[in-house]
């Protein structure tokens, strides 16, 4: 075994830059916390390629004089504690100071610097970790930092960044999110020379919203105060039934730091479980003040995680805030989506002509092509001869499955029972209407041939910087599959066509939610068969709940139907669509 020894600085801090510095991000998050941990009441934010070639961070907050510039990139260097008792009482954003040393030494570092108190500035240059020169500077009073060529004295850690347009939507979406955090600042966003936002400090939180998510969404948003013991709850929520795809809105805030925290989006989840249909999601911005002792925030390199002393304290105190501001808006007795769930689970349909099968795929064949009763028989394919082909099962032999299922009606709310040769089948019709619509969507999408419906009056939609960017990078695959989509101004959009199974009144929120799915990395136009199916599984999950009035014959035709798909047996979300209580079964239960 080699002897050991202590290893030089610089491989030190790139050994640190691999837990803090992960991508270009991470670089913007580091210096716009110790921007605003400054002091700063304005910052300015400008970024190239993805952040990989060039980012600036530029603030008026108290700057440095030179010997502090020069200690600032020491390693574990920080003005903000003095003892490791500091560490359980945390009140800045950064604290470790690795954030300098660290991105230093995987670029070309540049930092200006100034107190209010002095005339000159001072300036470090650096390069992948080996201070070039220090020197004065004529510079307002603040700090900027430039940082060139990230990575490029590790050049295997560049291969591992995604494309330009999703790193910068990391960025976008993190400026944001900080300048929610921080209202009273002013914050300039600038991409490629592009401004992206500018936004000044703020008298409110909804104002801030308001800025940079864009009017539509604040305006669904509703205050919540409250206060119990040493915890303190305040931001915005969404009304009931207003609800998004994704969970990239859902940002919480403890004692201003924004973190990531199982226990917190669990409480939120389970606060909005009776106001939203299952698979959306809630906004909110959401601010946790509590005493710093009882919250861990040096959990994780990056800060982002957190750990509470008292989980079950503060999901507790969530989620009772939450219900109470829910059940006094007004907008919990006057849903205008869905508002809760059916005993069975699935959700209940605010509006049938909305979500109508007919919207999504088209009406299921005529019942009598296949019966004319309801006591007929359907023949149908047995489970585990499900994929044989038509040639298998036309040269074997009769078996006791083809002799069919007979109808014998719906019970509990979804399910429909059917009398077979071999015992009773219970069937989740919106499960199978599910199966039916995605298999005849997929089968579109894989030949080409997506029916398109041209909008009477196009439909705007309005979108955040980081789902435009998304969209922008994905117009062309939406638009060479059913949809016309056109830019119209900046982060405004125009829907002129949608797909005939989409209904014109769904078109602005289906696409938002494919945005979601961009959004998650799960709708990649570069793997097209993927990202049809990720397309057909959203729609198909939109299906209705097929009721107690269906007809016995369009029963028959559902299950027929059924039967002719590739996969009959589950549906595309993953759910059985049947199972089968056999005879012996029976009998045994009932001691025959």
């Amino acid at each position: 075994m080699p002897n050991i020894r202590a290893l030089p600085d610089q491989v030190a801090n790139q050994i640190a830059a691999g837990e803090v510095i992960e991508r270009p991000v991470a670089v913007v998050k580091e210096l716009l916390e110790n921007s605003l941990d400054a002091g700063a009441t304005g910052v300015e934010i400008e970024f190239r390629n993805g952040g990989r070639s060039y980012i600036r961070i530029e603030d008026n907050g108290s700057g440095m004089d030179r010997d502090q510039a020069i200690l600032s990139i020491e390693r574990h260097a920080t003005s903000k504690i003095r003892q490791a008792d500091d560490l359980l009482r945390i009140g800045t954003y950064g604290f470790r100071g690795e954030a300098l040393p660290s991105i230093a030494s995987v670029s070309r570092f540049q930092l200006r610097t100034r107190r209010e108190t002095e005339d000159i500035g001072t300036e470090l240059l650096l390069n992948g970790g080996k201070l070039l020169h220090v020197k004065d500077c004529g510079i307002p009073s603040g700090t900027r930092i430039e940082v060139h060529h990230l990575f490029n004295s590790v050049p295997a850690r560049r291969k591992f960044l995604k494309a330009d347009n999703t790193e910068a939507a990391h960025i976008i979406q993190l400026t944001k999110v900080y300048a929610v955090a921080n209202p009273g600042t002013a914050f300039t966003l600038l991409e490629n020379g592009r401004l992206l936002f500018n936004s000044p400090a703020c008298p409110s939180l909804k104002d801030r919203v308001q800025e940079v998510f864009g009017i539509k969404l604040a305006g669904n948003l509703i205050p919540i105060q409250k206060v119990e013991g040493d915890y303190r709850l305040s931001g915005l929520v969404s009304l009931p039934g207003r609800g998004r795809s994704t969970r990239h809105e859902m940002i919480t805030l403890v004692n201003n730091r924004p973190v990531s925290s199982l226990t917190l989006n669990h409480a939120l989840l389970e606060s909005y479980h009776a106001y939203l249909p299952r698979g959306r999601y809630p906004v909110v911005f959401l601010f946790l003040e509590l005493d710093p002792g009882a919250v861990d925030v040096n959990v994780h390199p990056s800060k982002r995680e957190i750990r509470f002393r008292d989980d079950a304290r503060v999901r507790g105190f969530i989620i009772r805030s939450l219900l109470d501001k829910l059940r006094g808006s007004t907008e919990a007795t006057k849903p205008t989506e869905v508002v809760g769930q059916s005993p069975a689970g699935a959700p209940c349909v605010a509006n049938p002509v909305e979500m109508s099968p007919a919207a999504y795929a088209g009406p299921l064949p005529n019942p009598q092509s296949i019966a004319t009763t309801a006591s007929q028989r359907v023949k149908v394919g047995s489970p585990a001869n499900a994929f044989e082909s038509k040639e298998t099962r036309k040269n074997s032999a009769p078996s006791d499955w083809e002799t069919g299922w007979k109808f014998i009606g719906h019970v509990q709310r979804g399910l429909a029972v059917f009398d077979s040769s071999s015992g009773i089948v219970v069937l989740d019709r919106r499960a199978a209407h599910q199966r039916i619509l995605y298999e005849k969507l997929e089968s579109q999408y894989r030949k080409k041939k997506v029916a398109a419906q041209q909008l009477l009056i196009p439909v705007p939609i309005e979108m955040d910087s980081l789902g435009s960017a998304h969209l922008l990078d994905h117009l062309d695959f939406l638009n060479e599959n059913g949809f016309k989509i056109t830019e119209f101004g900046r982060n405004f959009f125009r829907i002129e066509s949608v797909p005939a199974w989409i209904s014109p009144d769904d078109a602005e929120r289906f696409v938002e939610d494919l945005v979601g799915l961009m959004k998650e990395g799960k709708l990649n136009q570069e793997k097209p068969i993927e990202a049809f199916d990720q397309v057909a599984r959203l729609a198909c999950s939109r299906a209705v709940r097929l009721d107690d009035s269906v007809s016995d014959k369009e029963m028959i035709s559902l299950v027929s139907w059924l039967f002719k798909c590739q996969n009959p047996l589950i549906s595309p979300l993953g759910k059985p669509t049947y199972f089968e209580i056999g005879r012996n079964e029976l009998e045994r239960r009932l001691m025959k």
